[in-house]
């Protein structure tokens, strides 16, 4: 099966709706660009996201002809759902992802592409798939509105992201470092979508039959520098289109570093942190 019809190269303007931007795009890039070497080293949740993706399809049976992989990064979904049941019902996946290099190395159908610019032609796809992407983007329901846009009639789309639970640890810490040491505290940890609108952002793109859940995951750390590692690792440090007035200097992040581990490091030393990733599922109208 050859590939769906491409609409013409990403368009240069704003996202659909114009909204405010958060997030810088191009650092976002640059950060998985560099993550893209060592990243299975990392990919522990991503991992867990995409078999939890290929699970959810291994009941509906129907075939989906061409689908999509956005923010597809070293390919762990393709493997999940080679290893499912749902694999026979899916003729051609195309994997896309904001970072080329993320996409360098390994065969298939490819596709360098801004999930807040989707190239899709309209009615193409049956099916597209997203984890652990949608909460870099500066305006969720309007990427949403895309994917519904790309899905034909009946067509299926389920996504992953990290909701507002995620690193709370972390986040606390900061907060409470920054606040000691400069008498006051800026935003260093990004922003994610709250779990109680998680559905109503797939009503507000038009999905019909939307449904949320959340996966709440604690992984602990031998220290609070190896999570920032992991994240770093990830492509998952913060990209604020508007920076901190103040750097992270060493003496507040070792401070930092110190109030993790004492509000919530365990007995053994190790220290928590909490990832919660909200699951959407919403059809096309038929």
């Amino acid at each position: 099966m050859s590939a769906p019809p491409i609409s013409g190269p990403p368009i240069s303007g704003p996202p659909i709706s114009g909204p405010p931007r958060l997030f810088d795009r191009g650092l976002h890039r640059k950060r998985l660009d560099r993550a893209a070497r060592g990243y299975a080293q990392a990919d522990f949740l991503k991992r867990r996201a995409a078999q939890d993706v290929a699970w959810r399809l291994e009941p509906i049976m129907r075939n989906f002809g061409v689908a999509v992989d956005l923010a597809a990064r070293t390919g762990v979904f393709r493997e999940a759902l080679a290893q499912s049941d749902a694999a026979s019902r899916v003729d051609l996946l195309i994997e896309a992802d904001l970072s080329p290099a993320m996409l360098a190395g390994r065969s298939g159908l490819r596709l360098v592409a801004d999930e807040e610019r989707l190239p899709f032609a309209d009615q193409s796809l049956g099916l597209v798939v997203s984890t652990l992407a949608l909460h870099w983007t500066n305006d969720v329901v309007g990427t949403l509105i895309q994917i519904r846009r790309a899905l034909r009639p009946d067509g299926l789309f389920i996504g992953a992201f990290l909701g507002g639970a995620t690193l709370t640890e972390l986040r606390q810490s900061l907060v409470a470092a920054e606040s000691e040491i400069l008498g006051g505290a800026g935003s260093r940890v990004s922003p994610f979508a709250d779990a109680a609108d998680a559905a109503s952002l797939l009503q507000r793109a038009g999905f019909v039959q939307p449904v949320a859940d959340i996966d709440r995951v604690s992984v602990t750390y031998a220290h609070p520098l190896k999570l920032l590692a992991d994240l770093r690792q990830m492509g998952e440090t913060s990209v604020l289109a508007e920076r901190h007035p103040r750097a992270l200097t060493r003496t507040l992040l070792a401070r930092a570093c110190e109030i993790y581990a004492e509000r919530f490091g365990a007995p053994d030393g190790r220290i928590p942190a909490t990832f919660e990733i909200l699951t959407l599922t919403g059809w096309t109208a038929a």
